[in-house]
């Protein structure tokens, strides 16, 4: 979903099916990480259980089971800093049940 790297940060967060199950896991790593978190890596993760995806894709409008089509939605609708924050308020917003941890 998003990548940025520089001198005091690298992020990475990306969306992927493991079965039936989405997993939007997200990874923070740098001396900015640190600064703000106290340790220099930030994990975070959620994890979205089949009849979430269900719900998630009726939501954005694609065709049951496409898989293919919610991964290139999300990349397309979420590719900034913000997307794990952003995909977890809309799931919020529509009470789509998910499962989530944060590690520092």
């Amino acid at each position: 979903l998003y990548q940025y790297k520089d001198d005091d940060i690298k992020v990475t967060i990306e969306a992927r099916f493991d079965g039936d199950k989405l997993i939007i896991d997200g990874y923070d790593i740098g001396k900015r990480v640190k600064e703000y978190w106290g340790d220099s890596d930030y994990e975070y993760s959620m994890t979205l259980p089949a009849v979430s995806v269900d719900k998630l894709m009726m939501l954005l409008s694609i065709g049951p089971g496409n898989k293919q089509k919610l991964l290139q939605t999300l990349a397309s609708r979420y590719n900034t800093n913000s997307s794990f924050s952003d995909i977890q308020k809309l799931l919020d917003e529509y009470s789509i049940p998910y499962e989530s941890f944060r590690w520092t």
